[in-house]
């Protein structure tokens, strides 16, 4: 297609975008302008966006699999391993998780094996990952294990490491002593106990007693800092409706996620239960919080999504039907469920965006997979090298298999593009899209996006009427092609926008068979 074709691919463009009804205040009728400065925005949710025209849709993207991490298959290890925190600290990466061994036995589930640890693994580059043997806890009269965290009563806290959560704390008034911390169960009085550590390794209590009481807990809850606001956030599993009592919480009604804010981590308000924009009441285990590390105005999370699937045939053709069996005779749902995980998205932490179809589905049916407990993927996503050379880092997201299946577990990594979540996409038919008013900071504006050999982007910057700036329409752009996650955008004066800055515009990309994935003023 010929680029005056492009330029026309949906008639009189230009004058219907300044028809465009954009979201008046109430009270002073001025159009909502949103400062971006120069933060890169994604498509993730449909905040800044406008308008989608012609075939121009957001497209969510799948992580593809890749190697095993890590198998978990020592002694105090097992079935039942998962709950992973992985983060990069410096020249090494981290991993945290809960080992435990699951059986199921004569109608009955076996835990009992091992008490509930927290283990930890390091890896120089997130793809290749060891188990050094720390020293700290012995089993079985030996000290040479990973294991960080074991099982303890401190006067009436009994603490279950077996759920937990661990961040390294980016507060810039976090003393040196915690500057890690864990979020980690405890089963007497149940709740949430906060830990801390000056090297992840060596943990002490922040705090004596459980900091959150209300909710289920039989997840992985977490809290973290949010430069965002300033104070810490926390995330943890609980039920729509439900009562507790001396054993401990009685679930009934939907699995729901509950946040709150604190400024210490121990005393905490502000308690909402998430609200979504446009999506179903689901079963949804853990969640997987955090700020995205190039854009961390916007919190992206992963929660594992429990569905229980009725008996039929295609139930009886998934993989392992003998494990399957075997546990549904302890409790008919440990058969019959079966899990993914889901993309979601929040600028406020409380309301967010969710993708309604899995981001991480179970995938192709082989040994170890459609089974309860399969594809939760761990808290944090980091940046490793791509396996192409040459070419950009990848990001890395780890997910469990082989849970509850044979004698040990697996944690396998996936990759995606970096800022690839979703993308808006535009068919060999032509699209756009439209962003809502903004103010930005920068000099030049930088793309991540992919094209066909045929395709292209065009950019036009216009006024906050629709009307094309002068020097910047879609006729003085260069048609951007190519793949990259960081490509200028040039029109016939050039690449500078500084003019502009302060200025309130809105951007029109017209894509062809092209995905956009992020864009950012920045000054090089």
């Amino acid at each position: 297609m010929k680029r005056e074709l492009l330029l026309s691919i949906v008639p009189a463009m230009a004058m219907l975008m300044a028809d465009v009804c954009v979201a008046d205040e109430p009270t002073t009728g001025q159009k909502a302008v949103t400062v971006i400065g120069g933060r890169r925005e994604l498509f993730v949710d449909s905040a800044l966006i406008e308008s989608l025209k012609g075939s121009a849709q957001q497209r969510l993207h799948h992580p593809e699999p890749r190697e095993i991490a890590i198998e978990h298959d020592a002694p105090w290890e097992g079935t039942g391993c998962g709950y992973h925190s992985v983060f990069h600290d410096g020249e090494k990466f981290r991993m945290y998780y809960k080992a435990w061994h699951l059986e199921v036995a004569n109608g009955k589930v076996g835990t009992n094996s091992h008490p509930l640890y927290c283990c930890y693994a390091e890896s120089e580059d997130g793809i290749h990952w060891k188990k050094p043997e720390l020293g700290l806890v012995e089993f079985r009269g030996s000290k040479a294990n990973n294991i960080v965290m074991e099982p303890g009563t401190m006067g009436d806290v009994t603490s279950d490491p077996g759920h937990p959560a661990v961040f390294m704390d980016d507060n810039p008034a976090c003393p040196p002593d915690a500057r890690y911390k864990a979020v980690i169960r405890a089963s007497k009085p149940f709740g949430l106990l906060v830990y801390k550590s000056p090297d992840g390794l060596h943990w002490s209590p922040l705090h004596p007693q459980p900091v959150i009481t209300e909710g289920a807990f039989d997840s992985q809850n977490l809290a973290f800092y949010d430069p965002n606001i300033g104070a810490y956030r926390a995330y943890w599993r609980f039920f729509t409706a439900g009562q507790t009592d001396a054993a401990g919480w009685k679930p009934s009604g939907i699995r729901a996620i509950r946040t709150a804010v604190s400024s210490d981590l121990v005393r905490w308000d502000g308690w909402k239960d998430l609200t979504y924009e446009d999506s179903p009441p689901e079963q949804l285990y853990t969640n997987a919080v955090k700020p995205y590390h190039r854009a961390p105005h916007l919190l992206i999370g992963f929660p594992a999504r429990y569905v229980e699937k009725p008996r039929s045939d295609s139930l009886k053709a998934l993989p392992e039907p003998e494990h399957r069996e075997a546990r549904s005779k302890a409790a008919e749902r440990y058969g019959t469920a079966v899990t993914d995980s889901l993309l979601m998205s929040s600028r406020d932490g409380v309301r967010f965006h969710r993708w309604n179809e899995a981001f991480l589905r179970p995938g192709v049916e082989r040994e170890g997979t459609w089974n309860y407990g399969h594809q939760y993927i761990a808290w944090h996503v980091v940046e490793t090298k791509s396996e192409l050379p040459d070419a950009p880092n990848d990001l890395s997201l780890y997910a469990t298999e082989s849970y509850w299946t044979g004698k040990s577990s697996l944690l396998r990594r996936y990759t995606l593009r970096m800022d690839g979540f979703v993308s808006v996409n535009a068919s060999a038919k032509g699209g756009e899209v439209l962003t809502k008013p903004i103010t930005f900071s920068g000099s030049q504006l930088s793309l991540n996006f992919s094209t066909s050999a045929a395709g292209e982007i065009l950019v036009e910057l216009q006024d906050v009427a629709g009307n094309p700036i002068p020097g910047y329409s879609i006729a003085d752009c260069s048609p951007v092609f190519g793949d990259s996650i960081d490509r200028k955008v040039t029109w016939k004066g050039g690449a500078d926008v500084s003019s502009l800055v302060g200025q309130t515009v809105r951007l029109r990309f017209v894509l062809l068979d092209a995905d956009l994935f992020a864009y950012q003023f920045t000054t090089p």
